[in-house]
């Protein structure tokens, strides 16, 4: 199956921190098939003085969307991930959303998908629309 996961950083050195994120996405998740551009970005959701690098990749795996989320908040504790504090967001070494999921819509307490925010978020759209045309 195909699914496509956002990756996000704003601490530390953020381009190696996108590389070891693909490099764990790879070991646990699935081959890693396409990389969208890396771009830069204002937060979205809270204020900080750090920019944002943000891209998407395309994962094929056979794993099911719920192990695919246990696998991606591993990854994210792994790379030294703070767990979220009252539902807000904050400044992260890492952040890894799946937003898509071939041929899955699911609306569970752990997972939703598609990611009901992809669409507000001009971070995943770019990103998404360039490795992704088909869904747009």
């Amino acid at each position: 199956m195909r699914c496509f996961l956002s990756l996000g950083t704003n601490l530390g050195n953020k381009q190696k921190n996108l590389q070891t994120a693909i490099r764990h996405i790879t070991k646990k998740v699935g081959k890693v098939v396409a990389k969208s551009s890396v771009i830069e970005t204002e937060p979205w959701g809270f204020n900080s003085e750090n920019m944002f690098l943000n891209m998407v990749v395309e994962v094929e795996t056979i794993l099911p969307p719920l192990d695919v989320l246990t696998d991606t908040q591993k990854i994210e504790k792994l790379m030294g991930r703070i767990e979220k504090t009252h539902n807000t967001y904050q400044d992260r070494i890492i952040d890894i959303d799946i937003i898509l999921y071939e041929g899955v819509v699911l609306d569970i307490p752990e997972l939703k998908l598609p990611h009901p925010l992809f669409r507000q978020r001009d971070f995943v759209l770019k990103p998404l629309c360039e490795i992704a045309p088909e869904y747009f």
